[in-house]
């Protein structure tokens, strides 16, 4: 081995303490054994001391002058270079303590070997002149790299290159080993190192990495979860390269079924192969099983009471069942044309997070709905439905899900005060006889396929990505099929961080009737309230076949209250916003109560995102339109639980 490559074990030193401070929760990482760290101590004292005796001087005076400087053996590296890094210079007054600083100096540029002279040669004037003599560390010539798989030689090589026809310099090749093994610990291989290097007397520097495989996966901590749940949601497999960032996603996946309340990884060098790795996966269960009892007010529910029993971990499977139960005193803070009637609504739901043994999910519900109409005026609407949806993460982009819904569903709507239909009727000079036309409802089959689109950094409180779908509705009318009608339903919104907490959210959404001009009433988009135009009235903006709206909206903490270590301050958010949109193709609703069919409103409000449920909001906004007879100048105040996705 040549004297360049017992200098190596310094850096094969330095990369492996590096890897240390880098490699979290390891429990063994492999170092330089015993022997070789004594002979790099010895060999580095070795060189120390020779250069403590390396000056010959054939004129011990401390009182001359330096009339000039030669530098001898620096074939490659420019000797002005040299003269640079070096405190003597011509003119100056001879000190042989700062010459011997001077040649620690230049052999500290890690191009020369120890081998190092400074004479001193006196000169008939009585200056002198100074001889350094240097032998140059042989040149690197080329590089071989071995166990790189998951990052490409061209990459390591990049960080090499620069070394190339230089004199081999043991500094500059550290810098290159550091940042090897950064770029190996930028991508998430945290357990990568390089092994070895060595240099062939032709001056190729030979590198070896070991990149860290994974021997085994192991699971503790589950009792009543079945492994074979866990392991699908672990997308890391023994055999390949030991990645942070693909385990962090493991786990946050695991984290997101709700059946667990920790979860975390060990490693430790495995006793088959120390280069290799077994991975432990440490769970603890919660308890899944949960019996709800609450209330609250919404605007389009009332004031209202809830019941729910539901289990996030069925049969140790991480499927979900919930049957749930709520009554309301009907809608709030709404217009006339909403009938006065008790909100009876139940729903049993099952979900599949990995339906047909793939990575699909399966959400099944079946539903009964009983409630004074928000789209016909003071009708009374009973649903009575069941529906599935597949949803199907698309393997290309992680963020992206295709979606199919498929349902049937019974709507009835009933008449609900008879003597003010008429009389608006009346008013309006329309045609009683199309109240009928009205109230239809029907039986319908639903198909939807949909797109949707995820980049959010949070679901929680949002700051940065996107959120999008679009969905097409085709409903055929089993009783009647001149009622089949399509609609296209699209949204977007776009989060942008503001300061340090707070975010700027915009929105738009929108929706059109593709085909069926007998589409019944009740199948009509609706705007105002609180999920679409707030500041308004529900429906207070108006019905119609087809609508478009927007909005913008600056969510930030509440000053100091954010402070507080309370979990339910944390997430509230105090908003400011705007919302606009309008109607098209305005339905008879909207005639019989003269809604503005436009609008634009700007307010304030509160709101906290909980998970599982969606943003729990109330809102005051200001009509900067003209609200229409029936709205106020003044404004109103909404109350939202959730939010719509479509």
């Amino acid at each position: 081995m040549t004297k360049l490559s017992v200098l190596y074990k310094k850096i094969l030193i330095t990369t492996l303490v590096l890897g240390a401070i880098l490699t979290p929760n390891l429990a063994y990482s492999k170092g330089v054994d015993k022997a070789t760290a004594d002979a790099y101590k010895q060999e580095n004292a070795a060189e120390q001391q020779e250069l403590d005796y390396i000056e010959e001087s054939t004129y011990d005076s401390n009182t001359a002058y330096i009339n000039d400087i030669e530098i001898l053996g620096s074939n490659i590296i420019k000797p002005e270079y040299i003269l640079s890094k070096m405190s003597l210079q011509k003119g100056d007054l001879y000190d042989k303590d700062l010459m011997q600083q001077d040649l620690k100096t230049i052999y500290k540029l890690g191009y020369f070997t120890e081998k190092m002279k400074a004479i001193p040669v006196k000169n008939s004037n009585g200056t002198i002149s100074l001889k350094i003599i240097l032998e140059e560390n042989i040149p690197v010539t080329d590089f071989t790299i071995e166990g790189n798989t998951v990052v490409s030689g061209d990459e390591i090589m990049q960080y090499l290159l620069p070394l190339k026809g230089k004199p081999q310099n043991i500094t500059a090749i550290n810098q290159a080993m550091e940042q090897i093994n950064q770029c190996y610990y930028s991508k998430g291989y945290i357990l990568s190192k390089i092994d070895s290097i060595y240099d062939d007397p032709d001056g190729t520097l030979n590198l070896n990495i070991t990149e860290g495989k994974i021997n085994k996966i192991m699971i503790t901590g589950n009792e009543k979860t079945k492994e074979y749940v866990i392991e699908r949601n672990i997308m890391t497999e023994p055999g390949t390269v030991y990645n942070e960032n693909q385990v962090k996603q493991d786990l946050v996946r695991l984290y997101s079924t709700q059946a667990f309340k920790d979860v975390n990884r060990t490693i430790e060098v495995s006793e088959d192969d120390p280069d290799k790795f077994d991975v432990t996966i440490e769970l603890k269960e919660q308890r899944t099983a949960s019996v709800s009892i609450g209330g609250g007010l919404d605007s389009a529910t009332g004031a209202f009471g809830s019941a729910a029993i539901s289990d996030n971990n069925f049969r140790g499977m991480n499927q979900r069942v919930s049957l749930s139960g709520m009554v309301g005193s009907g809608i709030l803070m709404s217009d006339s044309s909403i009938k006065s009637h008790m909100n009876y609504q139940a729903e049993l739901s099952f979900f599949e997070p990995h339906f047909l043994n793939a990575d699909n999910s399966l959400m099944s519900k079946i539903y009964f709905r009983d409630l004074g109409s928000y789209q016909i005026p003071l009708a009374v609407e009973r649903r009575i439905g069941i529906e599935s949806t597949i949803a199907h993460r698309l393997r290309y982009n992680k963020n992206l899900s295709s979606t199919f819904t498929a349902g049937v569903e019974y709507i009835h709507l009933g008449e609900g005060d008879v003597n003010k239909v008429t009389d608006l009727y009346n008013i309006h000079n329309l045609n009683i006889a199309d109240r009928a036309k009205e109230l239809e409802g029907g039986f319908f089959l639903r198909l939807a396929p949909g797109l949707a689109y995820d980049s959010r950094d949070s679901a929680i409180n949002p700051r940065h990505g996107a959120l999008a779908s679009v969905r097409y509705e085709e409903a055929f009318g089993l009783d009647g099929f001149g009622k089949t009608n399509g609609r296209l339903t699209g949204m977007a919104k776009k989060f942008i961080p503001i300061a340090k907490k707070s975010s700027l959210t915009f929105t738009g959404r929108g929706g059109l009737r593709v085909h069926g001009s007998d589409m019944p009433e009740v199948m009509a988009y609706r705007l105002g309230g609180p999920y679409t135009i707030r500041g308004y009235k529900v429906n207070g903006v108006g019905t119609g076949t087809s609508f478009i709206m927007g909005s913008a909206e600056l969510a930030t903490p509440i000053p100091f209250v954010d402070r507080l270590k309370v979990n339910f301050l944390q997430n509230l958010r105090l908003t400011f916003w705007v919302d606009a949109g309008r109607v098209f193709d305005p339905t008879i609703a909207s005639t019989l109560y003269d809604r503005p069919i436009q609008a634009i409103t700007a307010g304030i409000g509160l709101k906290i995102n909980m998970p599982g449920i969606g943003p729990l909001s109330v809102d005051y906004g200001f009509p900067i339109t003209n609200p229409g007879p029936n709205g106020s100048p003044h404004g109103y105040f909404t109350f939202g639980v959730g939010d719509m996705m479509y």
